[in-house]
């Protein structure tokens, strides 16, 4: 089978397999004690900075809600886009687990801005309502699309000088980082993210994400917060094996570049397929569109993909790391014929 509905769908890169059986040697001190697990953090700190501090998780899910719950308490509020996948993919979860709320804004695109929070200032200091206390973005966002360094300088800026942190959810972190050319450390920490969410499961692991804190004075509690939310894993080797393949020679590009370019491709191939219409920019690894809706049935049959929104019959086609050339044809000669009969 060859998926097209998400990048959670592709198999393990070679090179991380590899590592995880070089892991696999002897015994080793438990709960991130060992060497394995020394290695990957000194490889995050070479990417990211020397200040950070750094814990691995096993979900993507975990790695978001327990960041957040390090820094806001029951009372607080997290802004966020509409779209975001803590408001919308995550069931609940950052309320249920972490207590705060989400205060949510419409997006453009699955971006938010500074103007677009100021509403929530009114709230500071007014004991009936949550306290404003973090803005959480996603990098790339839901809808495919990517902040620019500079627009997030903004938001940092505006958070800061409100008193507020800012979040970033960086489950394809990689995706954005390999489209916009910088490295991971230069559109996360150095433009003033706070609390990072880096994953590394829609980029060729098998699991694992890491939660990256970029002042340490943030992180004083999580090892605790980790442990009681039953994310500290015994075995840590075996996560942070997969993160030193990843860091290593830039595997990590290797992998965003070829999934975007395979999501650039798609857009190129299907834009003349009569009745296709691509509704978002294409800037990572995420492809919608609208297609007629008598070929959606059959289409995935032989490709899997979501029905992003069943009102406007909008399809999300996402690419990944081992998508390759002769995925697309296929994919497109299937779309082709679905759209014929």
């Amino acid at each position: 089978m060859r998926s097209f509905a998400s990048d959670n769908h592709s198999g393990v890169h070679p090179k991380v397999m590899e590592a995880i059986a070089r892991a696999n040697q002897g015994h080793a001190l438990a709960y991130g004690e060992d060497s394995v697990t020394a290695e990957a953090d000194a490889l995050l700190h070479r990417h990211f900075g020397q200040h950070i501090d750094t814990y691995f998780v096993f979900l993507g899910t975990a790695s978001n809600v327990l960041g957040l719950r390090a820094v806001a308490r029951s009372h607080h509020a997290v802004l966020c886009a509409d779209t975001a996948h803590i408001n919308v993919d995550e069931c609940g979860a950052p309320e249920a687990m972490a207590g705060f709320k989400l205060r949510t804004v419409p997006s453009r695109d699955g971006k938010i801005e500074p103007r677009d929070l100021e509403q929530f200032l009114a709230d500071v200091g007014v004991q009936h309502h949550n306290q404003p206390r973090v803005v959480s973005i996603t990098q790339s966002t839901e809808l495919g699309t990517l902040y620019t360094p500079d627009e997030v300088r903004a938001l940092a800026d505006f958070a800061h000088g409100n008193g507020l942190l800012l979040h970033m959810d960086g489950a394809r972190l990689a995706n954005a980082a390999a489209a916009l050319g910088l490295g991971l450390g230069d559109i996360s920490g150095a433009c003033g993210v706070d609390v990072l969410s880096f994953g590394g499961t829609k980029n060729g692991l098998m699991h694992g994400e890491a939660v990256i804190f970029f002042d340490a004075r943030l992180s004083t509690e999580f090892r605790y917060i980790r442990k009681q939310n039953m994310q500290l894993c015994s075995k840590m080797r075996f996560i942070a094996a997969q993160f030193t393949a990843l860091l290593t020679d830039d595997l990590w590009r290797e992998n965003a570049l070829q999934s975007n370019r395979m999501a650039a491709l798609l857009a190129e191939k299907v834009r003349d397929v009569p009745g296709v219409r691509i509704t978002r920019p294409v800037q990572a690894n995420a492809v919608f569109a609208v297609i007629p809706q008598r070929a959606v049935a059959p289409l995935q049959a032989c490709y899997p993909f979501y029905v992003w929104n069943h009102l406007t019959g909008e399809v999300r086609w996402m690419t990944s790391f081992d998508t390759t050339p002769a995925d697309v044809d296929g994919f497109v000669e299937a779309l082709r014929k679905a759209v014929r009969d």
